[in-house]
Order: C-alpha cells, then sequence, then structure tokens
C-alpha cells in the first residue's frame, strides 16, 4: 500500500497542503465535524493512502490496527459464508469510517472490506481515536451516530436483498454509491456489482439493459454514467430513502455531493 508524505501530500486533481489545513478535513464529512482540539491530536498520526479496486483492506475474524476515512473511494463491507460466497451488507465512502468496532471495542470485525471504488483515504492507528472516544463525549457522541446510521444501512439492505426486485436493488446500489462519490460515473463491472449483490451476472446485465433503455444510464466497459438520478430514485424500492434519511438525521452533511 502507497502512503505519501505526512506534511505535505497532493491529492489527485488537488493541490498540495497540510494535513492540519481545514481542506484536509473536509475531504472526509466525520473528520470535518470533529473537535478541533482532538482533529490536531490525530493530525501527526494521518497517513493518505491509495486504495486500488478489489484491494481486501480486513478480513473476517481479524483485527486491524488502522481505521480509514475514506475521501474518494468507496468500500464494501461483505459478509462471507462458509463456502466462500459473500454479499454486500454496506458500503462506506466520504461519509463514514471503516473499522469503527476497533475503536469501539477493539475486537474482531464479522465482515470482509474490500474496495469497491478505487481512490483515497486517510489512515490513523484506532488506538489513537479510542483515547478520544473514551474520553471526548464529542467524539464519542459522532461514532456513536455514524455507527446507527452504518447498522440502519444493513438492517434494510437485509431487508432489500430479501423481498425487492433486483431492478430495485440495483438502483438503490447505484444511489447509495453516488452519494459517497464526487460526480455521476462509477467504475464497475457488471461481475463486480453481481458479487457484491450476491446474484447471477446475467441478472445485473438484464437488469442495467432495462435502466439504459429507459434513460436513467449508460454503460460501457465498467463505466456506469447516471443519466437521471431522479428517475433512478423513483425506480428504487422505499430502502434507499429509509437509508438517505437516517444518515441526513444521524450525521452532519456528507461532503460527496
Amino acid at each position: 500500500m502507497k502512503v505519501n508524505s505526512l506534511k505535505l501530500i497532493k491529492m489527485s486533481n488537488s493541490p498540495s497542503f497540510s494535513l492540519n489545513s481545514p481542506l484536509v478535513k473536509s475531504q472526509n464529512s466525520l473528520l470535518a465535524a470533529m473537535p478541533v482540539p482532538e482533529f490536531e491530536r490525530w493530525a501527526p498520526h494521518l497517513e493518505w493512502v491509495d486504495l486500488k479496486l478489489g484491494q481486501v483492506l480486513q478480513e473476517s475474524g481479524t483485527v486491524i490496527s488502522h481505521v480509514y476515512f475514506p475521501t474518494n473511494a468507496i468500500i464494501s463491507l461483505l459478509y462471507v459464508l462458509e463456502d466462500g460466497a459473500s454479499t454486500e451488507i454496506a458500503v462506506i465512502g466520504c461519509e463514514g469510517v471503516l473499522n469503527i468496532a476497533q475503536i469501539m471495542s477493539g475486537h474482531a470485525t464479522l465482515s470482509r472490506a474490500v474496495v469497491q471504488s478505487a481512490g483515497s483515504a486517510l489512515r490513523v492507528k484506532a488506538s489513537v481515536i479510542q483515547h478520544d472516544f473514551n474520553h471526548s463525549h464529542q467524539v464519542r457522541d459522532l461514532l456513536l451516530r455514524y455507527t446507527e446510521a452504518l447498522m440502519a444501512q444493513m438492517t434494510q439492505t437485509a431487508v432489500c436483498n430479501r423481498h425487492h426486485t433486483l431492478d430495485q436493488q440495483l438502483c438503490r446500489w447505484l444511489l447509495l454509491s453516488l452519494d459517497r462519490l464526487r460526480g455521476n460515473d462509477l467504475r464497475m463491472t457488471q461481475e463486480l456489482i453481481a458479487n457484491l449483490l450476491g446474484v447471477r451476472r446475467e441478472g445485473v446485465t438484464t437488469a442495467a439493459v432495462k435502466l439504459q433503455k429507459s434513460g436513467l444510464i449508460e454503460y460501457s466497459r465498467g463505466l456506469i454514467h447516471v443519466l437521471d438520478r431522479q428517475g433512478l430514485e423513483a425506480r428504487s424500492c422505499e430502502c434507499y430513502a429509509v437509508v438517505k434519511k437516517e444518515y441526513d438525521r444521524l450525521l452532519p452533511a456528507r461532503s460527496g455531493r
């Protein structure tokens, strides 16, 4: 994993800036909402890391020493069965943090974390944040609210996978991903989408063709361009709206959109 300079960094398509700059905090909504004294204590420990498509950041049952605050990447949380099959249970982007369980309890996670959309993240040792989680009510409150929002997403994803059509699931998935990126483009193959949703690739192909014929998306060579976001929201089941409402209620305004 590539780690850039800690004092002066150049993000892709961004100017160089110091880790103490407000521009750093603005790259992730949770960091942006952190109290200034706590963030200043974290700044010397922060690292910029590049996250590659398909990179595994954690495996189920393992304890990792760092937490990740994505800036322009999306991370999928997958539940893996004994036979190796997996299904996505949540997505994390610039609104959140990966490895919240390590901060709160120090226990191993029950999910695999895989980079769904390549980009960057700010990485810091969990022990650095654990201290302020235990001693700062503002940090603790914010991270607990994020945990509640993440659990709401997991719950609604399970309901959606059980009760709604693949077309609706794909719309929900596209909308959740867009909320965690800047722009309307997703670089994603149909095979990877199928693996994340736990369905056959042929089903994703059929659903994507329907959305394209309806003028909602354009799809070619692993690039999905959303043409009509409102149309996707209208075509999705209620699950996307439920999740978005909870995130908006519990968390500060997200930096992704």
